[in-house]
């Protein structure tokens, strides 16, 4: 890779800026391009922004010969708001996935070392937390403390945000009862409606681990499905 490519793909890196570097197999020349790239033709268009939504590269025949397209997509990261039992599952389960996990409790009991190793945790007031997050196309966030004025400021700023995923914990008149404080505290249909309450596939999950499971099948379903 040349330095001027580097250094692009450094700079992309550093806006997590998802982009796709692009060989021709016939003289090597290489390219930078995202998702909104005008002046490719439409079958490589469509290819760049499917291996962005896949994470996979493949060979593509194009005009000017083969061309391997390969995304360079900024890494996946989870905020887990709540730091229950079902967060310990998750914060397992989603790192496996390959998701940087941050954990944010202002409850200092339930947050510890002990309980959540390897894992970057916050005890600040969940909305302050996500306010310096940067929430991206590539950041899910879960609401898991089932306390409203833990979980409701932190879903008004993920429901403001670019954020892939917003799920939150909760049965269905819990979440009838959350849509509607939020509507008071300002937020639009169409924000509440990218909620995902009750939170993850309905696999008839019971224990801590099989609610982090089908937590972790919706955040894939939804990731892979975007575009």
């Amino acid at each position: 890779m040349k330095v001027a490519l580097l250094e692009e793909l450094l700079a992309a890196r550093a806006a997590r800026r998802p982009v796709v570097r692009l060989t021709w197999l016939e003289g090597g020349r290489e390219r930078l391009v995202d998702a909104t790239a005008g002046d490719l033709s439409s079958t490589l268009r469509e290819r760049v922004g499917e291996a962005i939504r896949s994470d996979r590269g493949e060979l593509v025949a194009s005009a000017d010969g083969p061309v391997f397209v390969h995304p360079l997509n900024p890494p996946l990261r989870l905020a887990i708001v709540g730091a229950v039992h079902i967060a310990q599952r998750l914060s397992s389960l989603a790192r496996d996935l390959g998701y940087a996990v941050s954990v944010i409790d202002p409850r200092r009991g339930f947050l510890t070392e002990a309980r959540f190793p390897d894992v970057e945790q916050s005890h600040e007031w969940p909305d302050a937390a996500l306010e310096s997050f940067d929430l991206d196309a590539r950041t899910a966030v879960v609401t898991l403390s089932h306390d409203a004025k833990i979980d409701e400021p932190a879903l008004a700023v993920a429901l403001r945000s670019g954020c892939f995923y917003v799920g939150a914990l909760g049965s269905r008149r819990t979440q009838e009862r959350r849509r509607e404080r939020l509507r008071e505290a300002g937020l639009g249909e169409e924000e509440l409606a990218r909620i995902h309450g009750p939170v993850g596939l309905d696999l008839g999950a019971r224990s801590p681990a099989e609610i982090a499971l089908s937590i972790a099948a919706e955040m894939t379903a939804t990731l892979r499905a975007q575009g």
